[in-house]
């Protein structure tokens, strides 16, 4: 595939993602797994009953590894599903492979229904033992036969039925052909007697996207913070390639919790699949508050942590620096005190940026981490009265007044809030144009300091004053 093409096909993808479905919203909905070896359609299928592509899709076997969960509202239904999309079941496995069928056999055992995808061209020995080991959840399991693109395919098949399974659907995942039926079957199968919305339902939650280069500790930390082994966790880099999504309560607050891929330099990045996954992680940052950029303590920084800080701040996302593996550093005074410093000068202007100290593995500085999230989110959804920061702005300008210099000379009229999450401010003056660069940073700082943003980013933007704005001053 081309860089073009490769380029493309993930802008394509993205597109088509407008707001990934959230998992947290909702308790006791009944659950659908699709399982199946690699390369069958599964994510095809996914994608398909959600009218969404959430789930990578690319030629290449075995390209789901972590279970990606999303809420699916059949049209059939008045509640919606939780859809599991899984990864691809092999007979050989290397120690990846173990790890990922693990991951879909647990799927497969607390799934209220599962959907068995098999391919309509050729039965191969893997579909053979997989149908086998899947007798045990007969009662909840339907065969769907995938890429069965027109009627003329149907009768291929037909030789599935030997395998005795009560529930038997022919579909094109791909066309969407029979989809309908396959809802319908689906929908009959399921009892939403346990669902409700979620007790959290009317209180905001806080996301948070954990971020950085592959192997280190992201998925470590997210299976910390949500108390389960959600992602899977090796030392190959890499390992997760969607979004795997969770949620914790953390003192009474709401926590929404993103693991992404990790973000290698372009020039590594060969796979269409890896391209694809990383698209997925600056993707996140539309649907993040605060974003953990994990560095590993003991390989130090990169030119790649740089380039996520910066994705991060230009959507006005607060950033944690993570010093992951931190119980690996030597035991040293002030080791820690001279890591900050090189990460402040490595990253210039985040010097407001919190930089803590973490150990994921063993839980290490989680609770300062989710209390330093807390924090930055309370200072991102935070407001400041327009007196106030009339008042404020008013007193910096008379305190430090701009440079004397006529070619510089401006007047400020006027001062409004225009955004939280990301926080943004509009500043009226007389002459936009005649403002330096070093003197909006002098601001910028000043309202960061004394109007409680201290450690978040925060846009500026001068703008020519008008009369209406000088009569509201004058009131």
């Amino acid at each position: 595939m081309s860089k073009r093409t490769r380029r493309e096909e993930a802008q394509a993808d993205e597109d088509a993602v407008e707001q990934m479905p959230e998992v947290s919203r909702w308790e006791g909905l009944p659950v659908v797994a699709i399982a199946g070896r690699p390369n069958v359609g599964k994510s095809t299928l996914f994608n398909r009953l959600l009218h969404s592509r959430r789930a990578i899709v690319d030629p290449t076997p075995g390209v789901t590894r972590d279970p990606i969960e999303a809420i699916w509202q059949p049209d059939e239904a008045d509640l919606p599903v939780m859809l599991v999309d899984t990864g691809g079941l092999k007979l050989e496995r290397d120690a990846m492979d173990s790890l990922v069928a693990q991951k879909s056999w647990d799927w497969i055992a607390k799934a209220d229904l599962v959907l068995f995808l098999v391919d309509i061209v050729n039965i191969t020995p893997e579909d053979e033992e997989f149908a086998s080991q899947l007798r045990r959840w007969a009662s909840k399991t339907v065969l769907v036969v995938n890429k069965a693109d027109s009627p003329e395919r149907d009768a291929r098949a037909w030789n599935y039925a030997t395998w005795g399974y009560k529930h038997m659907v022919f579909v094109s995942g791909e066309h969407g052909r029979n989809m309908d039926e396959l809802s319908e079957l689906i929908c009959s199968r399921l009892d939403w007697s346990n669902a409700k919305p979620a007790a959290h339902e009317d209180h905001k939650d806080l996301r948070i996207a954990i971020m950085g280069k592959p192997n280190v500790g992201k998925s470590t930390l997210l299976n910390r913070l949500i108390g389960e082994e959600k992602s899977i966790v090796s030392d190959m880099p890499g390992t997760t390639r969607d979004v795997v999504e969770g949620s914790f309560v953390y003192k009474g607050r709401q926590f929404t919790v993103l693991d992404t891929a990790g973000m290698r330099r372009k020039a590594k990045v060969h796979e269409a699949v890896e391209y694809y996954s990383v698209n997925r992680a600056v993707k996140t940052l539309d649907r993040a508050d605060v974003v953990i950029l994990m560095i590993d303590a003991v390989e130090g920084l990169s030119d790649q942590d740089k380039k996520i800080v910066k994705l991060a701040v230009d959507k006005g996302r607060a950033v944690v620096f993570a010093l992951n593996k931190w119980d690996q550093m030597p035991q040293i005074k002030n080791t820690f005190e001279a890591a900050q410093d090189k990460l402040r000068f490595f990253f210039g202007q985040m010097s407001y940026a919190p930089v803590l100290q973490l150990a994921a593995k063993d839980g290490q500085g989680v609770d300062k981490l989710l209390s330093t999230c807390v924090s930055l989110y309370d200072q991102l959804t935070h407001s400041v009265e327009t007196s106030k920061l009339n008042k404020a702005v008013r007193d910096w300008v008379d305190t430090t007044p701009p440079p004397a210099n006529a070619r510089f000379r401006f007047k400020f009229r006027y001062a409004v809030q225009t955004g939280v999450n990301p926080v943004s401010f509009a500043l009226f003056v007389t002459r936009p144009d005649a403002v330096t660069d070093t003197y909006v940073s002098y601001l910028k700082n000043k309202i960061r300091s004394e109007l409680g943003y201290s450690s978040v980013p925060i846009e500026v933007e001068l703008r020519a004053s008008r009369k209406r704005f000088e009569d509201l001053e004058k009131r």
